[in-house]
């Protein structure tokens, strides 16, 4: 008589799982396709010479990465050795940490927040030697 038509035993497996799949398949499409992350406001401001308010310190910011890493030199009057500069932000603020290693400049820190509406970088100097705590601003000297 005739044929009989063998069905494998997973195709209705297999047809109930493409089913599924077609039925999902409308939300995923509707879901957002990008996971880009905002990307963080710039340092610029930031670049610059920057002169403190006693004496003749020069801070210099010649680059800000976008993490927050610096590219810093300090002068008083000579080169002292940036042991590390970096960027953040705290809220609102942008924040500004220099440590200074050089010979008298043991660990010696500047933590500073730029102040938009002066254009000044304001905060505190840890003299690491005397282990004392000084309220500085530095002004951006204009080229």
């Amino acid at each position: 008589m005739g044929t009989k038509l063998r069905i494998p035993r997973a195709l209705p497996v297999l047809a109930a799982l493409g089913l599924l799949l077609a039925s999902a398949l409308p939300a995923v499409a509707q879901q957002p396709t990008s996971t880009a992350v905002k990307p963080m406001p710039s340092f610029e401001m930031l670049k610059g010479r920057w002169l403190r308010d006693t004496g003749g310190y020069i801070v210099e910011i010649r680059n800000v990465e976008p993490e927050g890493r610096m590219d810093a030199a300090y002068f008083n009057p000579r080169s002292i050795h940036v042991g590390k500069a970096e960027a953040s932000r705290k809220g609102g603020a942008v924040k500004v940490f220099i440590e200074l290693r050089d010979v008298n400049y043991p660990g010696s820190t500047y933590t500073l927040t730029y102040d938009a509406k002066t254009d000044r970088l304001v905060g505190r100097y840890y003299q690491a030697v005397a282990r004392e705590t000084f309220d500085v601003f530095f002004v951006r000297l204009k080229a």
